[in-house]
């Protein structure tokens, strides 16, 4: 009866101390999968951070360039209205073509 006692008292040690590094194992591999879960999302989250912020960049650089686009074409729309208006004056003769060019005909008669 001592030796089968002995030698479950043994079975029992033996299970127990298995237990035990199981437990550290399972523990170890949960930190360890752990550490790999954060580094592999700071590595995502930070290229999603460096994405964002590259597409922002390109987002401001597109939308200068269609404002200086979009000025430059209402500069040359004033600029041909304004010479629209100057042409049609002239042909009107509300201004003079010869002399100054914002004397009207009835001033440029009158002067003479």
């Amino acid at each position: 009866m001592d030796a089968l006692k002995k030698g479950f008292s043994m079975a029992k040690e033996g299970v127990v101390a298995a237990a035990e590094k199981t437990k550290a194992g399972v523990g170890e591999a949960a930190n360890k999968t752990k550490e790999g879960v954060m580094f592999v999302g700071n590595k995502t989250m930070e290229g999603v951070v460096t994405s964002v912020n590259t597409v922002a960049q390109k987002t401001n650089e597109q939308a200068n360039i269609v404002a200086d686009t979009a000025v430059s074409g209402a500069n040359e729309v004033a600029q041909a209205t304004v010479e629209g208006v100057e042409n049609a004056a002239a042909a009107s003769g509300l201004i003079s073509t010869s002399g100054r060019g914002d004397q009207t005909e009835q001033e440029a008669q009158e002067a003479q």
